[in-house]
């Protein structure tokens, strides 16, 4: 994976695990108890955190070069002993588009608290660029004998300054390394500066980044460095398509030739005769429908008018406003009926878990956005799945929904009224299944395009009157590693 759209809103499920990694946690430190109060100095955060200098310029000069063996050409000497390493090594992505575009403000002030090599602006630096070259270089370096090196290399952690959707654009690139056996995985600390920032409420760092930001980084960093690890579980999607191309798709969606299409399952449309692919990975949910359309129209107008962006709270007011002006509340009278519920153009298969077996399941005719969702988190910290009571649950034959199930709970919001009776948690949404895998077979017909998001990264998705696209969900067998704010 590469890069998402630098604007955002991404996010995740929690899996714990006994081990040496969560024992670590499950100790309940002192110092975490109240960690907003702690105060650090900035001597102790930089002793903590900065890497010595001759590590900084080595891995900067990697990545500007993007060469990982110009390290052996460095022209700094490495220190005799070990007395430089920090405890516990930190390296900050910033996405200069989150946070009402206050984004190079707490870059600066970030690089003023540890130092200008260890922050990285997103626009300038790709995280894959950094796992590659930056990561590359300490390793080349360590593999030579710096015993330095090889410490902050295993000691290293991530801070993620932005959206859900850069959260997880920096997860994404950082899966890779399970797949180059380049272990370990640094974990992932949050400042939470999107919209949504339900990753971010998950994992504990808050729905939103404090006013006084200033003193909060320094609080944040000083968390970051000593908060214990939870894991992450993730979602792969593989979008088969028609001939042709998904226009400025999110960054987290990537051309593949790897396209699979299960023959054995019935198809309602025509099989196109030539296809391409597209892959990508969630943390939170994937949906389809009328939500996305609300988020695809929102980011558009973010981008097109930035100056109207400057905050959480603007960009909720604008959203909502979106939303009403796109039919979210009022269906208008000019569409064709035919054309306003999924139904008319989808249809979906599951797994449940433990099954190799795919089953059908009806789409409810009144739904206009269907979701897939991994944690209890979405629209800004709502749990649209609710608390369903046990009678229910059996009636359904769901399970109840938990962290660490290996299911997506998968619901349908049928207008703007019901989403926002959901959203305030008044009713739940239309539940439709549980599943461990999901295949989607859409039908183009009269729709011209189908509003697609992950993680609040929405792109249009073309569709075709003669054949049909197939979506297609399964877990990673790897999970990401997430630092607990809480």
């Amino acid at each position: 994976m590469e890069s998402p759209s630098i604007g955002d809103s991404v996010t995740a499920r929690m899996i714990p695990r006994h081990s040496s990694l969560d024992s670590f946690g499950a100790m309940k430190v002192s110092l975490l108890v109240n960690l907003a109060s702690i105060r650090v100095s900035k001597a102790e955060l930089r002793q903590r955190v900065m890497l010595p200098k001759y590590l900084r310029i080595a891995i900067r000069d990697c990545i500007l070069r993007k060469d990982d063996s110009f390290a052996a050409s460095s022209s700094v000497a490495p220190p005799l002993d070990n007395a430089l390493t920090p405890e516990v090594p930190l390296m900050v992505f910033v996405n200069p588009k989150s946070g009402g575009r206050q984004g190079p403000l707490i870059k600066e002030r970030l690089q003023n608290l540890i130092s200008e090599e260890q922050v990285f602006d997103l626009t300038e630096v790709k995280p894959n660029e950094f796992i590659r070259y930056g990561l590359g270089c300490l390793e080349a370096l360590a593999s030579r004998g710096d015993e330095c090196a090889k410490e902050i290399r295993e000691k290293m952690r991530i801070v993620v300054a932005g959206g859900d959707g850069t959260v997880g654009w920096v997860l994404g690139c950082l899966g890779e390394l399970n797949l180059q056996n380049r272990l370990p995985v640094p974990p992932v600390s949050i400042m939470p500066l999107g919209t949504g920032n339900d990753l971010s409420r998950s994992f504990g760092w808050g729905g939103s980044f404090p006013f006084a930001w200033k003193s909060a980084i320094k609080r944040t960093l000083h968390r970051a460095s000593v908060a214990h690890i939870s894991r992450l579980d993730s979602w792969n999607i593989l979008i088969t398509m028609p001939s042709g191309e998904i226009v400025d798709p999110p960054y987290s969606l990537k051309a593949t030739q790897e396209c699979y299409i299960d023959q054995g399952l019935e198809i309602e449309g025509e099989m196109p005769p030539s296809t391409n692919g597209y892959e990508g990975v969630f943390y939170n949910y994937f949906s389809i429908g009328m939500d996305a359309q609300v988020a695809y129209g929102f980011h558009h107008l973010r981008n097109e008018k930035p100056y109207l962006a400057n905050g959480p709270i603007a960009n909720k007011i604008i959203y909502s406003g979106y939303g009403c002006s796109q039919g979210w509340f009022l269906t208008h009278c000019i569409n064709d009926p035919g054309l306003r519920g999924l139904k008319n153009i989808m249809t979906l298969h599951i797994k449940k878990l433990d099954s190799s077996e795919w089953e059908k399941v009806p789409v409810p005719k009144s739904v206009r956005a269907v979701v897939a969702l991994n944690l209890h988190s979405y629209g800004s910290g709502r749990n649209p799945w609710g608390n369903l009571k046990q009678d229910y649950l059996e009636k359904r034959g769901f399970v109840e929904a938990q962290a660490d199930d290996g299911l997506l709970e998968i619901f349908g919001l049928k207008q703007g009224w019901h989403a926002s009776f959901v959203m305030v948690e008044l009713i739940s949404a239309k539940h439709i299944a549980q599943a461990a895998a999901i295949r989607l077979e859409i039908r183009g017909g009269d729709w011209k395009d189908a509003f697609m998001q992950m993680d609040g990264e929405p792109w249009k998705q073309p569709m075709t009157r003669d054949y049909s696209t197939f979506v297609d969900i399964k877990r990673v067998p790897h999970q990401s590693l997430v630092v607990k704010g809480d």
